[in-house]
């Protein structure tokens, strides 16, 4: 994704930065502690898909649990 167009961009929550780590597809938006993840090359700028981050910014991905 061309940075030009992550300056563009901020939190739809917050409306703060983002930032993306290099090697990773996620914008990381440090204030509210989210990272919004970059699917196919398109950022997916919505609360409901944002992951958390952990204590070293970095998304906490779920899990899949077995179904009983």
């Amino acid at each position: 994704m061309d940075t030009r167009l992550i300056d563009l961009l901020v939190c739809p929550i917050c409306k703060g930065p983002l930032h993306r780590p290099l090697q990773t597809d996620y914008l990381i938006c440090r204030a509210d502690r989210l990272a919004f993840p970059i699917h196919d090359g398109i950022p997916v700028m919505l609360e409901n898909e944002a992951l958390p981050l952990d204590d070293q910014d970095m998304p906490v991905v779920p899990s899949a649990t077995p179904e009983a």
